[in-house]
């Protein structure tokens, strides 16, 4: 007997309803394409992610989102994303999927 029954036995005259399902949606505003750009800094490769225009908070959730996603350090400084490691064709990826338009800059 699972809960179900055993709520069903406890209160007969309840009727269950079902809640639909709320999808969070995000609203990136954006005019011009993110510059997603490729840079050595003390020898070590690193994939920057530049020219967004919305909102900080929503580029902070970006940026978690594109870290966490690819397993990867990285931080958000000065409006820019900082991915460490050469990601750029993943990352155009992810964002195109998403709705945002990209362009690539250098290499």
């Amino acid at each position: 007997m699972d809960l179900k029954d055993q709520l069903k036995n406890l209160f007969p005259d309840h009727k269950e309803t079902l809640e639909p399902k709320v999808e969070k949606s995000n609203v990136w505003l954006q005019n011009e394409p993110i510059l997603c750009k490729y840079e050595k800094r003390k020898g070590k490769p690193i994939t920057i992610l530049d020219g967004y225009n919305g909102a900080t908070q929503d580029f902070k959730i970006l940026a978690k989102e594109i870290k966490k996603t690819l397993s990867v350090g990285g931080s958000f400084k000065d409006d820019k994303i900082i991915i460490q490691g050469d990601y750029r064709d993943k990352i155009m990826a992810m964002l195109k999927e998403k709705g945002f338009k990209v362009k690539r800059v250098g290499g």
